[in-house]
């Protein structure tokens, strides 16, 4: 039966909402995800931290095929995205890789790089090339997808 295991999928939500919408889905039992990363944001008056989602306006929430319109219940949530005109769903693996990725360029000390040094992406097993190192924020091309990928240094 295909509906019964539960599946990522992706939901679209308002502007600027993906935190709150992430909240509100927790606190009806919906697990979800929303990838975030903490930048310095400067004002005329001051700097501050701000967590803020890596994937704009979208969440990912795992659910049963049957329990898919229960995300509608929160103020926020505007559509699922679609992909060949069906839902479009994130392997558990992919989450799994997003998740590690992310804790891993948080903890990684990758020290006396310079630019067009070829790294490793942790846990993604894909060699990329550093494009640019300001600070502690690094951006490095992937060599076989082209993507670009960022992370910072400790």
């Amino acid at each position: 039966m295909e509906g019964s295991s539960k599946r990522w999928f992706v939901l679209c939500t308002k502007a600027r909402n993906e935190l709150k919408v992430t909240d509100r889905l927790n606190k009806i039992g919906v697990e979800v995800y929303t990838p975030t990363k903490i930048e310095v944001r400067q004002w005329s008056d001051r700097k501050k931290k701000v967590t803020t989602p890596l994937l704009p306006s979208m969440v990912l929430v795992q659910l049963l095929e049957k329990e898919v319109d229960a995300v509608f219940q929160v103020p926020g949530a505007v559509r699922f995205l679609f992909e060949h005109g069906k839902r479009a769903s994130v392997s558990n693996e992919e989450v799994l890789a997003m998740k590690s990725y992310l804790e891993a360029t948080k903890v990684a000390d990758e020290k006396g790089l310079a630019v067009g040094d070829i790294v490793e992406v942790p846990l993604l097993a894909e060699q990329a090339t550093l494009l640019s190192i300001k600070g502690k924020k690094c951006l490095a091309q992937l060599q076989k997808l082209g993507a670009i990928v960022s992370f910072q240094l400790q």
